[in-house]
């Protein structure tokens, strides 16, 4: 059974960073995305950043030019850099890849961003 990897949350101030990382215990074949989602409590999980195997790019609206995704979809790894967080980012973070059976996600890594 595949398990995705998650780590590098926290509790940062606003206006601080963060790096968050993911990597699957074994190859995932097929992989077409992988990104980040998020869910805070009470609502609803969003999509945060997701990346293509052809390395195209897509942000949520209100990450867009504080948060970077990178990675190596044929190597399962992914990596959510986030920057100048403000306290409406506080929420559980899963990684999630999408391959051509099924997606699979992380177990979450909490960030609080809190002065």
């Amino acid at each position: 059974q595949v398990q995705l990897v998650e780590s590098g949350g926290g509790l940062v101030q606003p206006g601080g960073s963060l790096t968050l990382s993911c990597a699957a215990s074994a190859t995932i074949f097929g992989t077409k995305t992988m990104g980040w989602y998020r869910q805070a409590r009470g609502k609803q999980r969003e999509l945060v950043a997701t990346r293509t195997s052809g390395g195209s790019t897509n942000y949520a609206d209100s990450v867009k030019g504080r948060f970077t995704i990178s990675g190596d979809n044929a190597k399962n790894t992914v990596y959510l850099q986030m920057n100048s967080l403000k306290p409406e980012d506080t929420a559980v973070y899963y990684c999630n890849v999408g391959s051509d059976l099924r997606d699979y996600w992380g177990q979450g890594t909490q960030v609080t961003v809190s002065s």
